[in-house]
């Protein structure tokens, strides 16, 4: 009878062990460019409503944006265009803040307020103004997650991640167990071929041009993800066991339909309490005509 006892006893572990490993511990949606504009009759604000209220049908923790969150680098530098900067951002606080959920933003390219006349870029003060920092870290239940600044200009090499900027990755890492499980947001990718396979050339200044020095800054950590916006595709790169993943677009083709087939979507990524990662690419079914 004891050894009955301890043969359910054990069945009954084992049963619990492997559902608690198969129950996710964090579920979170990562929305790139979404491309608030002045522009474009209202699609987007509907779309954007659309959008979040996927995410929260799909019951998420959170929600990460992978930049482009508005449309404002080719806005002149006059009163109208910084007046019309200010409501877009304003817009898209009021739409994220509606859904209750914590959101955590990454800057873009087109999140920066452009002066055309003198060829000027504001950096990253206006987003500044609304998020505090352009690049910062937090953890969700044991995965340490880094959201970068890549539209920092390195002179003629295009987009870079700075040096003050990995200084300061480098002074992070220092304190997280080299075990911890870490997941990157960018907006320009790491690796992308999205320029060779659709437009037959590649062009370095739309991806990190000092990729290399940024991913061995991490290579004695445990990297696992890479989650990329810029390109509005969906794309998938696995290289040396890191996932790099480009999001798709919340607008895709700029709120006027799909972008060489991937539809206005986003990513949603689940992590299991084995640290197993899965994802899966969002269609939230809106139709641009309407």
């Amino acid at each position: 009878m004891k050894r009955i006892y301890s043969l359910l006893l054990l069945s009954f572990l084992t049963f619990t062990l492997i559902a608690q490993s198969s129950e996710k511990k964090l579920r979170f949606a990562f929305l790139t460019d979404i491309h608030l504009s002045t522009n474009n009759d209202g699609r987007d604000l509907n779309g954007l409503k659309r959008a979040l209220d996927k995410t929260k049908e799909l019951n998420v923790d959170f929600i990460i944006t992978g930049g482009d969150n508005v449309d404002i680098s080719g806005m002149t530098d006059k009163a109208i265009s910084r007046e019309q900067a200010n409501t877009l951002f304003t817009l898209f606080k009021q739409f994220f803040d509606s859904t209750e959920l914590t959101y955590y933003p990454t800057i873009g390219n087109h999140d920066r307020y452009w002066n055309s006349a003198n060829g000027f870029v504001n950096g990253d003060e206006l987003f500044k103004k609304y998020f505090k920092e352009s690049y910062y870290t937090f953890e969700k239940n044991g995965i340490r997650f880094f959201i970068l600044n890549s539209v920092q200009k390195g002179g003629n090499t295009g987009y870079v991640v700075g040096e003050e900027q990995i200084k300061w990755i480098q002074g992070e890492l220092k304190d997280i167990s080299l075990e911890t499980p870490i997941i990157i947001s960018t907006h320009v990718p790491f690796y992308s071929l999205y320029y060779p396979l659709v437009e037959d050339k590649y062009l370095f200044v739309d991806v990190i041009s000092n990729y290399k020095e940024l991913l061995k800054t991490f290579e004695t950590h445990n990297l696992q993800m890479v989650l990329q916006g810029h390109q509005h595709i969906h794309e998938e790169i696995k290289l040396q066991n890191v996932q790099f993943i480009t999001g798709g677009a919340v607008c895709a083709n700029w709120w006027n339909g799909a972008f060489h087939g991937t539809e206005e979507g986003f990513l949603l990524v689940e992590i299991d309490h084995d640290n197993n990662f899965s994802w899966e690419y969002i269609d939230y079914e809106w139709d641009p005509k309407k």
